[in-house]
């Protein structure tokens, strides 16, 4: 066995993101056949010119909240590259709305946006997951890949939606790898990661005052973090190659932390 990738298909949802484009860069790298889905033309069109460069890329204006706009999706996708062999759920994030200020509480949350945010995270890894899971289903092999979060072990202050949504998206694939093992194929297999704390567009003014320091809520973490640093993008790539290969042919159902610790440190 090996860790060999090349010639897979694999599928990226919010492909042009900072965690998707990173992932996608990497799998790319490795001779994988990527396809971008995101919502944004211009950031598709950009992110297929500079991985393009390396490898073979495909970019789908894609909704994945959707399901007619992904089964679209799915089809050219097929009709390209005859399969789909890795599924990877990124796309997702919070709202200002739904997220609380030292001063709130959560009487003060928007529901709408609480809504949203719940629909995106959770949805929007179901939904891809029954479309393009149905593809490997039909060919009984494949590997799901779900995002989920630090905020599934424990309550995260500020960020009851996203919460709420990631432990959601937790379940979802312990349940999922469940029926695809018992129903379809023992081949195909469905994990998550749940990332530690990494400074990205979406928390940078929650974690990074705007004269560089950490805020409170960065030395709270790293209180929390034995490692004592934010992780790197880059370091969830490592997990994704082993989950996609056969290496880990009778690992299904997990969540993993990629944390630096986080998970499992009680700070005393």
């Amino acid at each position: 066995m090996n860790l060999d990738l090349k010639g897979k298909v694999a599928v990226v949802t919010g492909g042009t993101g900072v965690l998707g484009g990173s992932i996608s860069k990497s799998l790319v790298e490795n001779g994988v056949k990527v396809v971008l889905l995101d919502i944004a033309d211009e950031a598709i069109g950009k992110k297929v010119k500079e991985l393009g460069e390396l490898g073979d890329v495909m970019g789908l204006n894609c909704n994945v909240l959707d399901k007619d706009s992904l089964e679209n999706a799915k089809e050219q996708i097929l009709a390209r590259w005859g399969s789909i062999d890795i599924l990877i759920n990124v796309a997702g994030g919070n709202l200002p709305g739904a997220t609380l200020a030292e001063d709130q509480t959560v009487f003060d949350m928007k529901i709408e946006d609480f809504g949203r945010v719940t629909d995106l995270n959770l949805n929007g890894t179901v939904y891809p997951c029954l479309i393009f899971g149905k593809a490997m289903a039909e060919k009984g092999e494949g590997s799901i890949i779900n995002i989920a979060s630090m905020a599934i072990y424990s309550a995260i202050t500020r960020v009851p939606g996203y919460s709420v949504a990631k432990s959601g998206v937790g379940i979802f694939t312990k349940w999922l790898a469940m029926e695809m093992s018992l129903k379809f194929s023992e081949k195909i297999r469905v994990n998550a990661l749940a990332p530690g704390f990494f400074i990205g567009n979406q928390n940078r003014a929650v974690l990074i005052n705007p004269d560089g320091t950490y805020t409170e809520r960065s030395k709270k973490v790293l209180a929390r973090t034995p490692m004592k640093r934010f992780g790197d993008i880059t370091e969830l790539n490592g997990i994704i190659h082993f989950l996609c290969s056969e290496h880990a042919s009778f690992i299904t159902g997990t969540i993993i932390p990629v944390d630096g610790g986080f998970s499992s440190f009680s700070g005393v």
